[in-house]
């Protein structure tokens, strides 16, 4: 008993030196740990707002609640004097290897966080991305599930969506219908404006504002070519191109504005030997 209490005697100093690095460890680990739970929760807040699925927002959180618990852990080691080089080096290593071995998963992993931070596109839109078009069923954090129109399941790597162009259809309110309409040259080009005037005004679904566009788009080879460009509610957008088509037509035919086809004319010559 009188060795140990000599031993604290001459030592006092080095082991309650120790005794600080150790308390300040634990606070570290303390306080690293209330930082890795509140950045946790402000992430899941974050997520949830931009209605993300929930199975990904547990994902992501996870991971960087683990990030910042081993960040406090390596904090607190080196705090008492262990040498956490070789760890942080062990780590690399090990982190190098996973990621090469994963490297497409990683990628599609990325391209899955960037479109959950992003968005540019949400569950429900008509998009065209990663070469394929249809509406968006599910984002995922490796993958996005899309319907087509014919109701096909298409499932798409996210790197390969985010490393594309993406077309969303349904991000504005309004959209505008493209419509090229050729009438024959001996046809009354004025009657044929009025035409389409009138079929305009006649559906409902056609937006008066932004007002609609009918002028002449070319002087083609076998046509005089008219733009009609009316802007609809996004939801009206393929209807209204539809019948908008078949308005025309049948108007058209009623009021004598040719419809040209592409055609050629034969001119056969004849000689005449005396």
């Amino acid at each position: 008993m009188d060795n140990i209490i000599q031993f604290f005697q001459d030592n006092n100093e080095l082991i309650f030196g120790y005794l600080l690095k150790f308390v300040a460890a634990v606070f570290i680990f303390y306080v690293g740990r209330i930082v890795a739970k509140g950045i946790k929760r402000l992430m899941e807040k974050a997520l949830l707002s931009r209605s993300v699925d929930k199975a990904v927002i547990s994902f992501v959180a996870g991971i960087v609640y683990a990030l910042i618990m081993i960040a406090t852990v390596l904090m607190a080691l080196s705090q008492i004097g262990v040498q956490t080089t070789s760890f942080i080096a062990i780590l690399g290593a090990a982190g190098l290897a996973v990621g090469l071995a994963l490297q497409g998963s990683l990628s599609n992993f990325a391209s899955g966080i960037l479109i959950i931070l992003f968005r540019p596109f949400k569950s429900g839109d008509f998009i065209d991305a990663g070469g394929v078009s249809g509406t968006v069923d599910k984002i995922e954090i490796f993958q996005t599930i899309m319907k087509t129109p014919d109701n096909k399941k298409v499932i798409i790597p996210n790197a390969q969506i985010t490393g594309s162009a993406i077309t969303n259809y349904s991000a504005e309110p309004t959209r505008r219908v493209d419509l090229l309409i050729g009438i024959s040259y001996d046809s009354d080009l004025r009657k044929a404006k009025a035409l389409l005037e009138d079929i305009v005004k006649q559906d409902s679904r056609i937006l008066a504002t932004p007002a609609p566009v009918i002028a002449v788009a070319a002087l083609a080879d076998s046509s005089v070519n008219i733009h009609l460009r009316p802007w609809v509610n996004a939801a009206d957008y393929w209807a209204v191109y539809w019948d908008t088509l078949e308005k025309v037509k049948l108007t058209f035919d009623e009021q004598g504005i040719g419809i040209p086809f592409p055609q050629m004319d034969l001119h056969i010559k004849k000689d005449t030997q005396e």
